[in-house]
């Protein structure tokens, strides 16, 4: 496959997506190699290299076609599809196709410590600084709060010390930061998390058809990432109840142990957690042998 048929997929260089973006690539069987300037990953054993880049360019580059897919936060894909909109484009070039359930954090206003807080309406007229404009002016419209906006590009926690601004808008993982800096987290504006994105601009159907097996892999991660496969033996009068207890499993396989037919074993798929309450209900049913392993992908 000649390069112009290669896909590529734009991760953030570095930060707290960057590990996880890349075990999911490894998850989908990417094997790669990085150039000196790691910046770019060769894909070694598919058409799928990996360009790392700062955050804010994930989405331009997946819009323009640059990049086939991308991996970012939904508080930078919402703030940069809102700017699309101010700018008269209705539509991004680009859909959301996966959440991937790791990045979380929520952009919360935060006050200083000592200041009370009654709701949105606390927030009349005062200054609120963020690095995310677009995201805090809709939530600001949509509680009917005329506040003004201070845009900063980093260092928001400070900017009440310095007398920038009354109030913050700012990322929140474990609130640690905040902390440090005097204020606390009142009101959340957006929950977040990684989510991976797919570009609109027409492929070849070679990249399609990579593009397509890619999609599949990674539904297969997803759609396993929190399950088990449990297998047991169970007498034949307990398999109705046993059925029952295995957490999230639709059809579990049944198969004779013996050519009596009063023995069988289970295997299942179970999409919620199989806790240690779990087991001891099995076999409080009449299972045995019960071993329960990780599921690391399913192809669905």
């Amino acid at each position: 496959m000649d390069d112009s048929n290669r896909l590529k997929v734009a991760i953030q260089k570095s930060g707290r997506l960057t590990d996880n973006s890349l075990a999911l690539l490894a998850s989908c069987g990417l094997k790669y190699s990085r150039g000196k300037d790691q910046l770019f990953g060769y894909g070694e054993n598919m058409p799928l290299d990996v360009l790392f880049v700062r955050d804010d360019d994930i989405v331009d580059l997946v819009q323009e076609g640059v990049a086939d897919f991308g991996i970012a936060g939904i508080n930078v894909v919402d703030e940069h599809s809102l700017g699309l909109l101010e700018r008269g484009t209705t539509e991004p070039l680009f859909t959301r196709e996966h959440e991937l359930d790791f990045g979380r954090c929520r952009l919360s206003i935060a006050v200083p410590a000592q200041e009370g807080y009654a709701g949105p309406e606390s927030l009349q007229g005062k200054r609120i600084a963020t690095t995310y404009p677009r995201i805090l002016k809709r939530w600001l419209v949509e509680h009917k709060v005329d506040a003004r906006i201070v845009t900063l590009s980093g260092a928001v926690e400070i900017a009440p010390r310095l007398g920038r601004a009354d109030v913050i808008c700012d990322l929140v993982s474990t609130g640690s930061t905040l902390v440090a800096n005097g204020l606390r987290e009142v009101q959340s504006v957006l929950q977040s998390q990684a989510i991976f994105m797919r570009t609109s601009v027409p492929m070849s159907a070679a990249k399609a058809e990579w593009a397509g097996k890619i999609m599949s892999r990674i539904a297969g991660v997803q759609a396993v990432k929190d399950s088990k496969y449990v297998m047991l033996h169970a007498p034949g009068h307990a398999l109705e109840q046993i059925k029952k207890l295995l957490p999230g499993s639709e059809s579990p396989t049944i198969i004779p142990l013996d050519a009596s037919g009063t023995r069988f074993v289970v295997h299942a798929v179970c999409t919620e957690n199989v806790f240690w309450e779990t087991l001891e209900s099995l076999k409080a049913a009449g299972a045995s042998a019960v071993v329960v392993l990780p599921v690391e992908k399913m192809l669905p």
